[in-house]
């Protein structure tokens, strides 16, 4: 099924300085599979796992007298802290998914209307500063932009600013010829969108070819974790009646020798994608169809923000997950915002409402994109405006002012936020982008 790879040397990156470590969830209590819902968990440890150990008093004193107040531009009115931001950094891919890509195609936006490396890292800074602590990037497919690797460089600079991830969303089929290159620029999380484990229905899924070029990116990346690159590793599946439902098994049984996380996503509906409820094939039908052949699968906990529900075959290295987003949905604990490869900022991604910050950030002196020489011009604007005028801030016309307009209008649609998102009814008529332009 696989396709073999050669082994390689310890790449550059993994030799160079490295991320501040965080323990992979190896352990979490579990439950025993009697509710989908509700559980009582007792521990669960893997053999051969070492207990946990508590930090260092002194670490914890340390967190404690390091730690900054959370921005309330990014905290909503129901006191949710927006710490995990998604960048769409391309509308392009180079596959045609039924459920993310209309049949008919989409018409890509100008590149004009596209925000540039230098607006992307400068908006990248801009949260960062204000508390958030991991960035995804997603498409369309991020790895077919010309520069992605030189992106991922600067935006993982951000580690020293409090960036603790920098992942990305991928379909894999480019990954294995740049993921070195990204492991060395910071690079934390990968998820790698495969529906179905049939060469053949890959096709048809994807309306491409490219099975073996996603499991060679799978394998690489399951090579480079023995080599101690630790990169969190999860496959989205998106699970359809009818389609690749029977599938579902064979992703399970991939867990058994492999240490992944297969998550098998509720269809959603998005512009052009033909959704309708008889399609989607919901978390609990799946998880009974699981428990026919695996009946001792059990719950493990989920880390406080997660958007899946995770379970566990005892014996089985990997897991497999749930995002349940049209049965149960997960919006009590979001701490999601994305920005589109257009420059807007949408605050839930089944939600109509967007924001440009991309105007915002060109509204001077020409509207034109801003390339890393624009901002390089504005740094000496501001700084000779400091030199001649060092203390004289407030209501001056200049970019400490248009970064306070940026702030007030990312804190008044983090403040209109809804509670949750609408109801299976409402969204399937809902007008949303179609996913390829939201960014997965």
């Amino acid at each position: 099924m696989a396709t073999s790879i050669g082994p390689r040397g310890l790449p550059t990156a993994l030799r160079r300085a490295k991320w501040p470590t965080t323990s992979r969830p190896a352990r979490r209590p579990l439950a025993t599979a009697a509710a989908v819902e509700h559980h009582d968990p007792d521990t669960y440890i893997p053999d051969g796992t070492p207990p946990p150990t508590s930090a260092p008093s002194s670490d914890r004193r340390s967190a404690v007298r390091d730690a900054k107040p959370f921005s309330d531009f990014l905290t909503d009115t129901y006191h949710r802290q927006h710490d995990y931001l998604r960048i769409s950094v391309t509308e392009r891919c180079n596959l045609r998914c039924l459920y993310c890509m209309p049949e008919e195609g989409i018409e890509l936006s100008p590149s004009k209307k596209l925000l540039t490396t230098a607006e992307i890292y400068y908006l990248s800074a801009l949260f960062v500063n204000q508390g958030v602590n991991k960035i995804r990037l997603t498409g369309g497919e991020p790895t077919v932009r010309k520069d992605i690797v030189p992106l991922m460089q600067q935006i993982g600079s951000l580690r020293r600013n409090g960036l603790k991830e920098l992942a990305l969303t991928t379909n894999g089929i480019s990954l294995h010829r740049k993921l070195d290159q990204m492991v060395e620029a910071g690079l934390t999380g990968v998820n790698i969108s495969l529906d179905t484990l049939d060469p053949f229905q890959f096709q048809l899924l994807t309306r491409r070819q490219g099975f073996e070029a996603v499991m060679k990116s799978i394998n690489r990346v399951q090579e480079m974790n023995k080599l101690g690159a630790n990169v969190k590793l999860k496959i989205n599946c998106v699970m359809m009646r009818g389609l690749n439902d029977h599938q579902l098994l064979p992703f399970v049984e991939m867990t058994r020798d492999q240490d992944v996380e297969v998550r098998f996503i509720e269809y959603m509906p998005f512009g052009g994608n033909k959704w309708s409820e008889n399609k989607m094939l919901p978390y609990a039908e799946m998880l009974d169809m699981i428990r026919e052949k695996y009946p001792t699968v059990a719950r493990m906990r989920d880390a406080k923000n997660d958007t899946s529900k995770t379970w566990h075959v005892p014996g089985f290295k990997g897991r497999v997950g749930f995002i349940t987003s049209m049965t149960h949905n997960f919006c009590g604990s979001c701490n999601r915002l994305r920005i589109t490869s257009d420059g807007n900022l949408k605050v839930c991604l089944h939600g109509e409402d967007e924001v440009s910050l991309r105007d915002l950030l060109r509204s001077s002196p020409d509207g034109e994109p801003m390339d890393e020489e624009a901002f390089e011009a504005v740094r000496q604007v501001e700084m000779d405006r400091r030199k001649q005028s060092p203390l004289r801030f407030d209501g001056e016309e200049g970019w400490i002012s248009k970064e306070r307009q940026l702030l007030e209008t990312i804190g008044a649609a983090v403040k209109r936020k809804q509670e949750k998102h609408a109801g299976m009814g409402a969204l399937e008529n809902m007008k949303n982008r179609p996913m390829i332009l939201i960014g997965g």
